[in-house]
């Protein structure tokens, strides 16, 4: 339970409502963000991505600028998501691969020897300069709000390196990851470098925290995660861990796998709309502050519907060491924009201390 006394210094993302929940430290109210809030849903964003394709459109300022402040200003959110994807850094190190509309990444060939691992170089911040400079824009922009950094995650990058594209079985993957572990693990090793180099171009741009996404992962069962997937994860969170930021870890489907998650270096475990805030705070032992979790799809239910989902969240986080209120998956293209901005008003109410 957090305390009652909320510390007031000078406005600082350091000292802002998300940083100081992610810390368990006491807020003045509970921060709110939605994943995939820069865009989607707001038709500014759909204007703005008129003629600019998704890669094209993360490798220019201007617009990854401008995309993440717009929800920013619309929804008064307590803090800003990077605009970019979590294939950017696969694109910067040469791959070759699309984001195909109504499919998502496409990569041209597969990642499935290990002859094809000399394809996969490291990840410097000399690839991406264009990160950088969104970044520190970004801060500059947002003054006392914080921006929070992403990135994918291992498995789930290797996913679609080896699938070549979106999978709902993950055949190849399982396939390679039991068949040659070997080639699994150091295939692994290299994405954790990859997604923690990211991590860290983002950080020390300015960002004042990161959000580890492992989209596919909950397609393993616990042992798997365990043997295959989880130290990968710590050592892409770890890059960032001499910075000082708190690190959020996120999965889909991924209840079984919170506790591991946690323990792979996480201040703030992300929890999706499967499982209870009270269940995921039983199966992770009071140690971690949680981030989650209302149900996308509860944003189409009437508005009375909406508040007492949202109200019975927002008591469910104040048990935990600290509670940051998001969806439990990402914001649906066809919500209403003043829907969310009612959530963020909701949560900030009902959590005022």
């Amino acid at each position: 339970m957090r305390g009652s006394t909320v510390v007031t210094d000078r406005a600082t993302p350091a000292n802002s409502a998300l940083v100081r929940a992610a810390r368990g430290l006491p807020v003045p109210h509970t921060p709110v963000w939605f994943m995939r809030q820069a865009g989607r849903s707001l038709p500014e964003y759909r204007e703005i991505r008129v003629g600019n394709a998704m890669l094209e459109a993360c490798a220019t300022p201007d617009l990854v600028t401008e995309i993440t402040l717009q929800p920013v200003r619309r929804h008064g959110v307590d803090a800003a998501i990077f605009f970019s994807d979590i294939v950017v850094p696969l694109k910067a190190i040469g791959v070759d691969l699309d984001i195909v509309p109504g499919t998502g990444p496409v990569v041209a060939e597969p990642i499935r020897t290990r002859a094809d691992l000399d394809r996969l170089p490291e990840l410097t911040s000399d690839a991406v300069p264009y990160i950088t400079e969104s970044v520190r824009r970004l801060v500059e922009a947002l003054g006392p709000t914080p921006l929070i950094g992403f990135a994918g995650a291992p498995f789930t990058l290797a996913s679609y390196l080896v699938e070549g594209g979106p999978s709902r079985t993950h055949e190849r993957t399982k396939a390679l990851m039991h068949g040659d572990p070997a080639l699994w693990h150091d295939l692994c090793a290299r994405l954790a470098q990859i997604s923690g180099a990211f991590l860290r171009v983002q950080v020390e741009a300015g960002a004042s925290a990161v959000q580890l996404f492992d989209s596919w992962v909950g397609a393993l069962p616990r042992g798997d995660y365990a043997a295959y997937v989880q130290e990968h994860s710590a050592a892409a969170l770890s890059a960032v861990a001499d910075l000082g930021v708190p690190r959020i870890h996120f999965g889909v489907g991924t209840g079984e796998l919170l506790a591991l998650m946690g323990q792979a270096g996480a201040e703030v475990v992300g929890v999706d709309y499967r499982v209870s805030l009270t269940d995921a705070l039983e199966r992770l032992g009071g140690r971690y502050a949680v981030q989650g979790n209302l149900d996308p799809a509860l944003l189409f239910a009437p508005a009375d519907v909406i508040e007492a989902k949202v109200r019975a969240i927002v008591a469910e986080g104040r048990l935990a060491p600290g509670h940051i209120f998001n969806l439990g998956h990402g914001v649906p293209p066809h919500t209403d924009p003043d829907v969310l901005t009612r959530v963020v008003e909701i949560v900030h109410a009902a959590s005022a201390r």
